[in-house]
């Protein structure tokens, strides 16, 4: 397994036990990784989640404001927002509504 593929898997592994109903954004993630600067590469890893063989919910992934940033990554412009009403969020204008209260930062939720 090459580092980048080792990287997504981790990112995977942590966005795997987002609970339903809560959210978090790229950033998060990074930092929890020790990669804080790596935002980005954590939403590559959401886009290739797209083909692992694992159930990742990459929609409960967004950027640090609550938008649905990666919505074009799905097979649908609406999917995204669709799964996360069914988690329960309310989603206006690609954002979720009340984000700061649903928030999920692994920093705090999980220890490495």
């Amino acid at each position: 397994m090459k580092k980048g593929e080792e990287f997504f898997e981790m990112v995977w592994q942590v966005v795997e036990l987002i609970p339903k109903g809560r959210a978090t954004s790229y950033g998060a993630i990074a930092k929890y990784l020790g990669a804080a600067k790596s935002a980005r590469v954590v939403g590559w890893a959401m886009n290739a989640s797209h083909t692992s063989l694992k159930q990742v919910p990459a929609h409960r992934v967004v950027n640090r404001n609550g938008v649905l940033s990666g919505k074009n990554f799905f097979s649908t412009p609406f999917e995204m927002q669709e799964k996360l009403e069914l988690d329960g969020l309310k989603i206006v204008d690609d954002k979720i509504i009340d984000f700061k209260s649903i928030y999920w930062d692994p920093q705090l939720e999980l220890t490495i």
